[in-house]
């Protein structure tokens, strides 16, 4: 494993062949299978669980009690709350292997995940969507889209800072945190960056 300046908890497991980024910290009780790769700046809670092969981009936060296994991808700045679950196979049976059938789940950037949700396997949850707590998710989820109930139904839109957004008739809102403005076509959200925010750049 390659001494990248991470910390993990003494009470933590880490086996060889996975790779951690810089600045990451792993807490009580955890398991860092092999062949998973960990991103930098990541915070990884107690009782977490990375199986091999599962991919976080930097800047991940993993809350407690969350198992992520063979066939997640997370990309960077993913949050995944409380007691979250995923699932990699559809069909599970106890005597059947199915290791061979392992789905592949994708959250994207920006991503967050309630507690006590649950992702069924074979899904791609967008940019900067928003589940919410308990909520089951059984079909892919839009970019900013924002999802409650069981089964997930599309209930609004939320903004990269977590707010819900409201849209006027000619389909733009801005977010009430930032300056960022987003507009509303064919179904689908995209941000659009602000004259003030470019001059800022500047």
């Amino acid at each position: 494993m390659p001494q990248n300046e991470y910390y993990a908890h003494p009470s933590s497991i880490i086996d060889e062949g996975c790779i951690i980024g810089n600045g990451t910290k792993i807490w009580h009780f955890s398991h860092i299978m092999k062949a998973c790769v960990i991103g930098e700046n990541c915070n990884l809670g107690q009782n977490v669980v990375v199986s091999p092969n599962v991919v976080l981009g930097n800047n991940v936060r993993v809350q407690n009690n969350v198992s992520i296994y063979e066939g997640v991808v997370c990309e960077e700045d993913v949050f995944l709350g409380p007691s979250m679950v995923f699932t990699n196979v559809i069909n599970p049976r106890s005597a059947i292997s199915r290791k061979s059938e392992y789905k592949q789940t994708l959250v994207k950037k920006g991503a967050s995940i309630g507690a006590n949700a649950t992702i069924v396997c074979g899904n791609t949850i967008g940019e900067y969507a928003f589940i919410g707590a308990g909520a089951v998710v059984t079909k892919s989820v839009l970019a900013y889209a924002l999802v409650v109930g069981n089964p997930a139904k599309q209930t609004g839109w939320m903004s990269e800072y977590g707010h819900k957004l409201i849209f006027d008739k000619m389909g733009f809102a801005t977010c009430i945190e930032s300056v960022d403005k987003y507009q509303l076509e064919n179904g689908a959200v995209k941000k659009i960056i602000s004259m003030s925010k470019k001059k800022s750049q500047l």
